[in-house]
Order: structure tokens, then C-alpha cells, then sequence
């Protein structure tokens, strides 16, 4: 439903999907979302900008999910270099949600790459990307991000391990964040990380 109706002309189109946010019901996320997604090709920019406003809107956790893993998440895979840059307020948004919607996003990118070789590069500059939000303090952020590196961590453990080590040497980070992160990590990097994270 949400792909066809996101076909429609842009004006009519989001007019409507803001009365569906405005139920806020479960089943109106995935519609407004999938008609988000049908929207980056022609509206880039507009269609991430309407995005974070309804993950503002939805003010919960299976709200900001669903649409990161529909917009934000999707956009990275097809127009990584040019989604980055838009992406890049979400980082220090003064919403919760809408900071964890970037590591929903990231959780998405990685899931597709599945630790492709020719996306290391993509992988790396995800991770330098998140390095602002590896401090945050707010439960509701840290697990979207920590689902991210979890992720990031299953396909590109070698360069997650890697920049985990770094980080937990340089500034303190939530116990939920740096565990998700670790999750998927082989034992002896989980073991490097850990230590590094004991000496800071």
C-alpha cells in the first residue's frame, strides 16, 4: 500500500501520510515509510527532512525503527556519498529518536552490505560517522546505535573491532552500547576491546 501510494504526486501524497501520522497507530508506520522510500529518488533531501519530522511525530521506539529501516536505512544503500551529508544534523538532533534512527540506518546499510568486500571503504567512513554518537547517554539513542555496531560488528568485525578498541580508549560509552557492540565480534577482538575499555 505505502509503495503505491508513494508513487502519487508529492503534495497530495505527504499531505496524506501526515493524517496517518496523526493516528499514530502501529500499522501507519510501515505506509508511511514505504511511501517515503518511493520518494528518494525524485526528493532526496525532502524525503529524509519529512522522515525525521515523523519520527518526531511518532515519539517511540517501533516508530523510529520502522522508518529508519524503510528512509534513512534504504537511502544509504543507493545513494551512500550523497546521504551521508543529510544525515549528518541527525547526529546532534536534540531528539532522541531521531539520533537513534542513525543507527537503525546503519543496522540497514550493513545488513545489505552482508560484509562485502568492495563496501570496507563505506564501512569504515559508517563507522568514522558514528563516532559523535558513541557517547551518548540517552537509553532510548543508545540502543539504535548500539544495533548498528552490532551489526556493523557481524559483517566488518575487523574494522569494528578496530575502531571499538580506539573509542572505548578515548571516552567513556554506555555498558548497553559497548555489549550490543561486541556481540557479534570473535572472541579474542571482544577480549582486545574489553581490555582497552578496562585501561581508559
Amino acid at each position: 500500500m505505502g509503495v503505491a501510494i508513494g508513487k502519487g504526486e508529492l503534495l497530495p501524497v505527504n499531505g496524506f501520510l501526515e493524517q496517518i501520522a496523526a493516528g499514530k497507530s502501529m500499522g501507519g508506520w510501515p505506509i508511511i515509510g514505504s511511501a517515503l522510500r518511493q520518494q528518494l529518488d525524485c526528493d532526496l533531501q525532502g524525503a529524509l527532512e519529512r522522515c525525521r519530522g515523523f519520527v518526531i511525530a511518532g515519539d517511540v521506539w517501533y516508530a523510529t525503527d520502522i522508518l529508519g529501516e524503510r528512509v534513512p536505512g534504504p537511502a544509504l544503500v543507493a545513494k551512500f556519498e550523497a546521504v551521508l551529508p543529510l544525515l549528518s544534523d541527525w547526529r546532534q538532533d536534540q531528539n532522541r529518536w531521531v539520533r537513534r534512527a542513525v543507527g537503525v540506518s546503519v543496522h540497514l546499510w550493513a545488513k545489505r552490505a552482508r560484509g562485502s568486500p568492495e563496501k570496507a571503504a563505506q564501512a569504515e567512513k559508517l563507522l568514522a560517522f558514528l563516532e559523535p554518537l558513541f557517547s551518548e547517554r540517552d537509553m532510548d539513542a543508545v540502543k539504535g546505535i548500539g544495533w548498528g555496531l552490532k551489526t556493523m560488528g557481524r559483517y566488518y568485525p575487523n574494522v569494528t573491532a578496530e575502531w571499538l578498541r580506539r573509542q572505548v580508549a578515548m571516552r567513556p560509552c554506555r555498558t548497553l552500547m559497548l555489549r550490543k557492540a561486541l556481540t557479534y565480534l570473535p572472541a579474542e577482538q571482544r577480549l582486545i576491546v574489553e581490555k582497552s575499555a578496562g585501561a581508559s
